[in-house]
């Protein structure tokens, strides 16, 4: 049987049937899975890849079987999606190998009873790959744009509705490149160059980001575990357009700063950074495991002015009211505009879930701004592309609040850009070539 196509159905079982996030458990099988390095890497491919077309592979499936996709056992499913992905998505290997090896699968892993099935679903796609030909023309847009770009029909929808059938167009094709590893430089340890000089030394092939003076692009490179600098504490991984929001919160040496919802703690400890470890701040999440890893994150960077606490975010003003020179709130979202980097995000979101959240967005804010003293700052950031987690949230808080002013939140910005005038500044994948994010800036008066 074989052994890097079985630890890849099991991945994806894991992911599909349990729940897990595939980076985790593409992780955790890798460690334990005695496969040469180029396994590893072709596990890799077919991990990420399968999971990225999950709904497109089901909407194939069910054109060579007359069965509902989710009445199929389980592991053959995976099997399945793995044999189908491959027939249809991988040039390089042969239709024989990829329906001889599937077989073999579901032999290898007890289903010997269903082999049959696997082999005739499988041939059928070979003989026959025209029935899986997505619909176009008239009538069918959206429809073959979600499938050819592996998205959900309805999230296609949407954004066809709102941006419009291009700017769709882009975002998807942008959130099935290849995400290029970024890095923010710890300043309280080394400066920009010099990083970058010591990453190359380690065999990676660096490039300045052209958003954030710290920001370093890692175009190639090994194991991450294997770069000796973040090792070290040298560099922080973080999204470049996330090294935008604290230049946006603009924290000064001394103060208290609150950081709402700051797990894993990329934004705190750039934050720290930017106070040169001087002063107070407060990240507080819900979960202990996620504090963990905030403080984990400080102590490598070796910074000491961080204090994690358990803290529902909506009950921040109340524990520190009036208090902090400065809040941040990095929402909980839906995550739309990082969906490159998590391919099986797109699988797991719904309509109903993402509706809802504005409604808890809104809660936190309002909780949260309590904390801010008179004459503070509050800067509110998500990861998302909606408008009704964006915008309407800080325009439905402004009209409530009158004791807060919106900024200029774009003048805050570290480097140039477009965004410079913008009240709010919303980054797009399609225009900016970065994640979707979105950061805006309000005064308390007084």
């Amino acid at each position: 049987m074989d052994k890097a196509r079985e630890t890849a159905v099991r991945i994806l079982y894991e992911v599909h049937e349990n729940g897990a996030y595939a980076n985790v458990a593409l992780a955790r099988a890798l460690r334990q899975a005695k496969i040469s390095e180029q396994d590893r890497r072709f596990v890799t491919e077919l991990v990420y890849g399968a999971v990225k077309a999950g709904g497109t592979l089901d909407w194939i499936l069910r054109r060579y079987v007359k069965r509902p996709v989710r009445k199929i056992q389980p592991l053959v499913r995976e099997i399945l999606h793995l044999g189908l992905y491959q027939l249809f998505y991988l040039d390089k290997v042969p239709a024989s190998a990829v329906c001889n090896t599937s077989v073999e699968l579901a032999k290898g892993m007890g289903m010997k009873g269903l082999s049959g099935f696997v082999n005739g679903v499988l041939r059928t796609a070979v003989r026959e790959p025209q029935r899986a030909a997505f619909p176009e023309g008239k009538g069918h847009a959206t429809e073959g744009l979600a499938l050819r770009s592996q998205h959900p029909e309805w999230l296609v929808r949407h954004w066809v509705r709102t941006f419009g059938f291009e700017a769709a167009e882009k975002i998807c094709a942008f959130d099935n490149e290849q995400p290029v590893l970024s890095v923010r430089t710890n300043t309280l340890r080394i400066g920009r160059e010099e990083l970058k000089a010591a990453l190359e030394q380690s065999g990676a092939v660096v490039e300045l980001s052209r958003w954030a003076p710290e920001g370093l692009l890692i175009t190639k490179h090994g194991a991450l575990d294997e770069l000796a600098p973040l090792q070290q504490g040298l560099c922080q991984v973080q999204d470049e357009s996330s090294m935008l929001v604290a230049h946006v919160v603009r924290p000064q040496p001394g103060e208290f700063v609150l950081d709402c919802c700051a797990a894993p703690g990329g934004k705190t400890t750039h934050l720290a950074a930017l106070m040169h470890d001087e002063g107070r701040i407060v990240a507080g999440d819900v979960y202990d495991h996620k504090l963990l890893r905030i403080e984990e994150n400080a102590s490598r960077l070796g910074i000491h002015i961080i204090e994690t606490q358990r803290l529902d975010a909506r009950e921040a003003g109340e524990y520190y009211a009036g208090m902090a020179d400065r809040v941040l709130i990095d929402a909980p979202c839906s995550g739309l505009g990082v969906l490159r980097r998590k391919p099986d995000a797109r699988w797991r979101k719904t309509q109903q879930e993402i509706e809802a959240l504005p409604h808890l967005q809104l809660e936190i804010l309002e909780g949260a701004s309590k904390a801010v003293k008179p004459g503070g700052v509050l800067v509110y950031s998500t990861c998302t592309i909606e408008l009704a987690e964006n915008q309407a949230v800080v325009s439905r808080f402004l009209e409530e609040h009158p004791e807060f002013e919106l900024e200029t939140t774009g003048a805050f910005l570290p480097l140039p850009s477009v965004h410079q005038q913008a009240r709010m500044v919303q980054l797009m994948p399609q225009v900016d070539g970065t994640d979707g994010f979105f950061i805006c800036r309000m005064k308390r008066k007084g």
